[in-house]
C-alpha cells in the first residue's frame, strides 16, 4: 500500500513546491505565465510516476490556480467570465496533457519491450540457424543460386535483348546528320552490351561456386583462343596497340576453348582500362618446364604486390587508375575460377618496362605438343 501511495506524495511535493515558488514570485510575471508552469509540472509528473499521480497533480494544480491567481485571490470564487473561459481552459489542458505525457512515456515503454523483444527472436533465429545442418544449408543455398540463375536468365537477359535489338534496327535506320539522336541510342546499345556482359559474368559465378561449370575439353590452339579473344575484345582496344607473340610450334591444348577464351577477353579488358590510349597491349605465350604459359601484358600503372591476391576476389575493384569505364569486379574472379578447373594457375607479376603482366599457366598433361 504504501508504495502503491509513494508516487502520488512525490506528485504532490512537486506540485505543491511548484505553485509555492510560484505563489512567491507571482509579481514577476501574469497568470497565463503560472498556468504554463504548472503545465510543464503536471507533463513531469505523469513523465515520472505515470497517469495517477499526473490526474491527482491537475486537481492541486487547478485548485490553486484558481486561488492564488484568478481574482478575488484566495478564495475559489471567480467574478469575471473570461477567467472563467481561462480556468476551463486550464483545467482541461492540465488534465489531457497529464495523460498525453503518461501515453507517449507508456507507449515508450512498449516500444523498448518490443525491441527487447525482437531481439531475443533474432538471436534464437541466429542460433538456431548456426546449428542447422550443413547439409540443409547447402540444399537451401543450391536452390537460391538455381532461383537466381532462372530470374536472371528470364527477367533480365529477354527485355536486355529486346532493347538491344531495337537500339540496333533504330540505328541502323537513323540518318547519318541526327548525330545528337545516334549519340544517346549509341549509349544505350553500349549500356546494353555492359548490362548483359554483367549477366554473363553473374551466372558464370554463380556456377563456379555452385560447381556446375561444364568444361568441355576439345583439341585447340593458343592461337586459336588467342584470336577469339582479340576479336571479342576489338571494340575495347581499338584506341590501343595490340602486339601477339606466339610460337606456332606450341602444343595444342585439350581445353575448353570458350571457356578459356573468356579467361583471355577478361585480361585483355583489364588491360585496356587500366593503360592509357596509344599504349601497347601484348599477348605472349610459351613453353616453361612442364607448364604451357599464357600472359597479357599492358603499360598501365601496375598493380600494388598487396592488391595482387585481392583483385582476384569478387567484387574487388581497388582504386587502380582506371581512366575508363568501371567494371563490376568480377572478371578475374570468374577467370580464376576457369583456370583452376583447367587444374592451372593464374597470378600477377610486374611487366617489364613498367605495368602488369597476368599469367595462366595449364600443366602439359593438357597439352599435346606439336613438332616441326
Amino acid at each position: 500500500m504504501i508504495k502503491r501511495l509513494k508516487p502520488y506524495a512525490f506528485a504532490t511535493l512537486l506540485a505543491d513546491a511548484t505553485i509555492g515558488i510560484l505563489v512567491l514570485t507571482r509579481h514577476y510575471f501574469d497568470d497565463t505565465t503560472a498556468a504554463l508552469v504548472m503545465v510543464l509540472a503536471i507533463m513531469a509528473i505523469a513523465l515520472l510516476w505515470k497517469s495517477g499521480p499526473a490526474l491527482w497533480a491537475s486537481v492541486i494544480c487547478t485548485l490553486c490556480y484558481n486561488y492564488y491567481f484568478i481574482v478575488p485571490y484566495g478564495t475559489l470564487n471567480i467574478e469575471a467570465r473570461e477567467d472563467v473561459v481561462a480556468f476551463i481552459a486550464f483545467t482541461a489542458i492540465s488534465i489531457i496533457m497529464g495523460q498525453l505525457s503518461a501515453r507517449v512515456e507508456a507507449r515508450a515503454i512498449q516500444a523498448e519491450a518490443r525491441r527487447i523483444e525482437i531481439e531475443m527472436l533474432y538471436d534464437k533465429l541466429r542460433l538456431a540457424t548456426e546449428e542447422a545442418a550443413e547439409a540443409e544449408l547447402l540444399r537451401r543455398s543450391e536452390k537460391l543460386k538455381s532461383a537466381l540463375l532462372d530470374a536472371v536468365t528470364h527477367d533480365l537477359r529477354t527485355p536486355l535483348t529486346s532493347i538491344k535489338a531495337a537500339v540496333t534496327t533504330i540505328l541502323s535506320e537513323l540518318p547519318k546528320e541526327d548525330d545528337y539522336q545516334r549519340e544517346l541510342l549509341q549509349v544505350i546499345d553500349e549500356e546494353s552490351d555492359r548490362l548483359n556482359r554483367f549477366i554473363e559474368e553473374m551466372m558464370d559465378l554463380a556456377r563456379l561456386e555452385n560447381g556446375g561449370l561444364d568444361i568441355r575439353r576439345s583439341e585447340t590452339t593458343v592461337s586459336e583462343i588467342v584470336e577469339t579473344a582479340l576479336d571479342r575484345a576489338a571494340p575495347l582496344l581499338v584506341n590501343h596497340q595490340v602486339e601477339v607473340n606466339i610460337d606456332p610450334l606450341l602444343p595444342t591444348m585439350a581445353v575448353d576453348a570458350v571457356a578459356f577464351s573468356q579467361v583471355l577477353y577478361s585480361l585483355l579488358d583489364n588491360a585496356s582500362k587500366y593503360s592509357q590510349p596509344g599504349s601497347l597491349v601484348s599477348v605472349s605465350a610459351r613453353l616453361q618446364d612442364s607448364l604451357l604459359i599464357v600472359s597479357v601484358h599492358d603499360a598501365g600503372s601496375g598493380i600494388p604486390k598487396e592488391l595482387r591476391e585481392r583483385v582476384f576476389d569478387k567484387f574487388f575493384r581497388g582504386n587502380l587508375g582506371s581512366t575508363k569505364r568501371a567494371g563490376f569486379g568480377l572478371g578475374l574472379s570468374i577467370a580464376k575460377g576457369i583456370v583452376e578447373a583447367h587444374s592451372g594457375r593464374i597470378w600477377i607479376e610486374d611487366a617489364a618496362g613498367g605495368g602488369t603482366s597476368v599469367l595462366v599457366s595449364i600443366p602439359i598433361g593438357s597439352a599435346r605438343v606439336r613438332t616441326a
